[in-house]
């Protein structure tokens, strides 16, 4: 039995229990019988009123439960509905009370979860909207009174994390720009004139509107400023340069030069100015000395010419450098004239240095080539004749190096420029080839002059005998070694043991007459000179030694040149 029934049963009971108990006090009483019935109606009356009263009570009760649950069913659809969620599957066999509590528990936490996602919502809005204020851009375009999804939320907080990545961003490269726009117009001596320069430069940071089309605006500017910086930098070099020619032309005292020194340096607007007024002030004082001032920029024209090398003929197609009647229309060509010639210049400065330097490795080579024929060389113990060989050698490789280099930029300077180009009035590549052929001209030159010499000498030593120096080391006046002296007294011996020879010591070597029989007194030298091509060459005391290798080595280059070799990678020896 259910405990519901026995305690039914036991108000059952109960009430009988009373109903007796009433009887017999009613009856202990003396209460008739018509009243007893009468008070048992009341009795009975009162019971059921009660319990009528509570069964209307739950009935009222079950009915809430009911409403309870319908509603709390439909809100629940709807929830689910809002939130995108699957519905809530009620349990089966439950009693209405928990049914009820079972579905009112759903609703509050879907209402709940609905008040969270509006709330994240609604401050994802708020930043949305503060980003598009500040970033000029479009809102993301979710719907601010419906709920989202989960899957909307996290997209939308993507794109609000972007916007701030972008925002921050964007901020640093403002930051930067501004910058740069500041230092460039104090540096411009420039205030702020339109409305967004001032709200760049005057206006809070975090006020100013960082959309794409503003950094675009900022960065034009900059480079507009930048543009600006490079012009008056490029106009104030060029003053600069015209003053310094000025001065230098009118002799300005350093004095003077030196107290205008701080706009010689910078370019801002009041330098600009100050450069401008100088260069005004110099332009009259210059037409006031007109005179010295052509004369120095005639003397400017002269070593340009030279840098040029420009012929006579050139020189005098300037017909205004000569002229002696000074007036500002001839400074202005002169003006125009050099500027002319330091342009030229410019533009071909690699080619004209390239002639310089050939001119100057073919001087230092010609003076190597001296050097290399001086007969004392030989005596120098600082190792110079070892620096000077092998500078030589390198010069006699780079020059034909040079020389086809310079070849090739003429050929391309004359295609440019569809004429020739001149050296002093002449073909450069004519001039190096004539060059080199008076060098070589003016070795068999010293080649034929030093064999001349050299017969001469030998017909003399064949008349009046040979001189032998003996290559010594130096010593003091009067000193001799011991195996010289012997070698000397032992040659003296000889000779006096023959009639025909005799020695005598000329500067520390020996003259030694030669053995073979001397010629009749009348006959003159020319006519000597067969017989003394017959006659063998007198020998001397050192005659038994090797000869010295690198005098080997002349002797062999001479001989090379003399059957009429090219010349040679090295320079002719001097004998």
């Amino acid at each position: 039995m259910r405990k519901s029934e026995v305690l039914a049963a036991e108000a059952v009971s109960c009430l009988n229990k009373a109903l007796c108990h009433l009887k017999d006090i009613w009856e202990e009483i003396g209460i008739p019988e018509d009243q007893r019935l009468q008070r048992t109606n009341v009795v009975q009356n009162h019971i059921k009123s009660l319990l009528e009263m509570m069964i209307k009570e739950e009935e009222s009760l079950r009915k809430r439960l009911v409403s309870s649950i319908q509603t709390c069913r439909t809100e629940m659809e709807k929830l689910c509905l809002e939130l995108q969620l699957t519905e809530f599957e009620e349990e089966n066999d439950i009693s209405m009370l928990q049914q009820e509590k079972n579905i009112r528990t759903q609703v509050e936490a879907l209402l709940k979860e609905r008040t969270q996602r509006m709330q994240q919502l609604k401050v994802l809005l708020e930043q949305e909207q503060d980003l598009c204020d500040i970033l000029c851009s479009m809102p993301y375009g979710i719907a601010p009174d419906s709920v989202p999804t989960l899957e909307q939320l996290e997209s939308f907080d993507q794109h609000v994390a972007n916007h701030n990545a972008e925002k921050s961003k964007r901020y640093a490269e403002f930051m930067d720009l501004k910058r740069q726009i500041i230092l460039s117009m104090e540096e411009l001596d420039h205030t702020p004139e339109t409305s967004f320069e001032k709200d760049v430069v005057c206006e809070d940071e975090d006020s100013f509107c960082l959309s794409r089309d503003n950094i675009t605006s900022l960065k034009l500017l900059v480079c507009q400023l930048e543009e600006r910086k490079v012009e008056n930098e490029v106009i104030c070099e060029t003053h600069r340069e015209k003053i310094q020619r000025l001065w230098d032309r009118l002799q300005v005292p350093q004095e003077e030069r030196e107290a205008f020194n701080e706009h010689m340096v910078t370019s801002r607007k009041r330098n600009l100015e100050a450069l401008q007024a100088e260069f005004q002030r110099l332009e009259e004082l210059k037409m006031l000395n007109i005179c010295n001032v052509t004369d120095a920029i005639r003397s400017e024209i002269a070593v340009f010419w030279e840098k040029c090398f420009f012929s006579i003929d050139q020189r005098q197609d300037f017909a205004p450098y000569f002229s002696e009647i000074f007036t500002e229309e001839l400074l202005s060509l002169h003006d125009a004239e050099i500027q002319r010639l330091k342009q030229h210049y410019e533009d071909h400065k690699e080619l004209f240095d390239g002639v310089h330097q050939w001119e100057e490795s073919w001087r230092l080579f010609l003076e190597l080539e001296k050097k290399a024929t001086d007969p004392t060389r030989f005596a120098n113990r600082g190792g110079n004749l070892l620096k000077e060989e092998k500078q030589r050698s390198e010069l006699h490789k780079s020059l034909p190096k040079l020389e086809k280099k310079l070849k090739a930029q003429i050929d391309a300077w004359e295609s440019e420029q569809d004429h020739e180009f001149l050296v002093n009035g002449q073909k450069f590549l004519q001039y190096v080839e004539e060059q080199w052929e008076l060098h070589r001209i003016e070795k068999e030159k010293e080649k034929q002059d030093r064999h001349i010499k050299k017969s001469k000498q030998t017909e003399v030593d064949m008349l009046y005998g040979t001189a032998v120096r003996t290559p010594t080391k130096r010593r003091l006046l009067g000193t001799t070694t011991p195996n010289k002296s012997r070698k000397f007294n032992a040659t003296s011996s000889i000779s006096s043991a023959t009639s025909n020879s005799t020695s005598r010591s000329v500067y520390g070597g020996t003259l030694c007459r030669s053995p073979v029989p001397r010629p009749p007194l009348s006959v003159n030298k020319d006519s000597l000179l067969p017989f003394v091509l017959q006659c063998p060459a007198a020998r001397t005391p050192g005659g038994g030694k090797p000869p010295n290798p690198r005098l080997q080595g002349c002797n062999k280059e001479n001989e090379a040149q003399l059957k009429g070799s090219p010349l040679s990678a090295r320079p002719v020896q001097g004998l």
